[in-house]
């Protein structure tokens, strides 16, 4: 059957303003959630209420309009939740001010902004938080501890554009923690890679969705990244454009294979991993330097960034990595995966420990 492209942009256009509309909506949703949690919070932190007020308002809300939804006891005390978890951070700011008052003039004046809130909404539709979906908040800051976690997700959920099901799945695989991980790695990389880096690249990549056994070849791990592509380039970032795999590069007479080759939009350049499916060694890095330096000279086109490269290992023991990149001039890493997610408690064991060092790789 032809389509009919006459009325396409018709189309367009309908779809674009049901986005934009379903876009406003929930930006008005996330700012009366905020407005009634930080009501009942103030309520309730001066004695004016307690539960069993709230619970009144639920039933409140119920007997008087039966077709809202989420403002029963646990939707109101989410909502409070959502107040508290983001009042005193940075990304509100604008909203602290707008509490405080305008006017400082006396104490009366500033401790009545309390008992008239009422009167005193405030606004928080053009910070990060309208961005995303009160499902999304619920499950950021039902499942993250500290505030740099959750800022950590909710800008990668507006950056990747994540459904809650994918949102979920990088939290349960310690996306943020694998992630400050490798940034304490990029180090090693030479200087002019270390800022435009940041946060692309992992210390440790969670493959659990392939199922494979313990025991596996690269072959399979290969071929199983491939079919999984979505998933794989949701555990990568959403910046990275799959080539191809068993990617050819021709150096004299000789043909040569790297594992997979990506393009990396944000920084511009080539990235070929490779594959190994056991412990690190140092001679790894020679076949990777050669594939980088092919890839440099006959594949990089002239207005993009030197070629990345990925050694992508079962497993690595971080002072031989450290002695191996010493003076290794290709812009490198050296990653485990694993096929099962992680423990959460120990990465962020390992995070802690980085940051009490000053930072330092191990």
């Amino acid at each position: 059957m032809n389509i009919d492209t006459r009325f396409s942009d018709i189309i367009n256009l309908i779809q674009q303003s049901r986005y934009n509309a379903i876009r406003t909506i929930n930006v008005e949703l996330i700012n009366l959630y905020w407005n009634i949690g930080a009501y009942i919070k103030q309520k309730l932190s001066v004695a004016e209420w307690g539960d069993k007020t709230v619970n009144e308002l639920a039933a409140f809300i119920q007997r008087c309009n039966p077709e809202l939804r989420g403002f029963e006891r646990r939707g109101l005390y989410r909502m409070v939740q959502f107040y508290e978890t983001y009042a005193e951070t940075q990304i509100v700011s604008s909203v602290r001010a707008q509490l405080q008052g305008a006017d400082n003039k006396t104490n009366e004046i500033v401790s009545s902004v309390r008992t008239q809130f009422h009167l005193q909404p405030q606004d928080i539709k053009n910070s990060i938080l309208a961005q995303i979906s009160w499902t999304h908040h619920r499950t950021i800051f039902s499942r993250c501890k500290t505030e740099e976690e959750r800022e950590f997700y909710l800008r990668l959920s507006i950056k990747e554009n994540y459904s809650v099901r994918e949102l979920d799945r990088q939290i349960s695989a310690s996306f943020f923690e694998r992630t400050m991980l490798g940034n304490a790695k990029i180090s090693s990389l030479p200087k002019e890679f270390t800022q435009d880096l940041t946060n692309a690249f992992k210390d440790n990549y969670v493959f659990e969705f392939l199922n494979l056994p313990n025991q596996h070849k690269e072959i399979d791990l290969q071929k199983g990244l491939v079919r999984q592509m979505k998933n794989f380039i949701l555990e990568l970032g959403r910046d990275f454009i799959f080539i191809d795999e068993e990617y050819k590069v021709q150096v004299g007479n000789s043909d040569f294979y790297i594992d997979l080759v990506f393009f990396h939009r944000g920084l511009q350049c080539l990235v070929a991993f490779e594959l190994k499916d056991d412990k690190f060694k140092p001679d790894h890095l020679g076949q990777l330097n050669f594939y980088l330096e092919a890839l440099d000279r006959n594949v990089k086109k002239p207005h993009e960034n030197p070629s990345i490269g990925v050694l992508l290992c079962k497993d690595k023991e971080n002072e031989v990595v450290e002695y191996a990149l010493n003076r290794y001039l290709s812009p490198t890493l050296v990653a485990e995966y694993q096929i099962q997610l992680p423990d959460k408690k120990l990465l962020q064991q390992k995070l802690h420990e980085l940051f009490k060092n000053g930072g330092a790789a191990e």
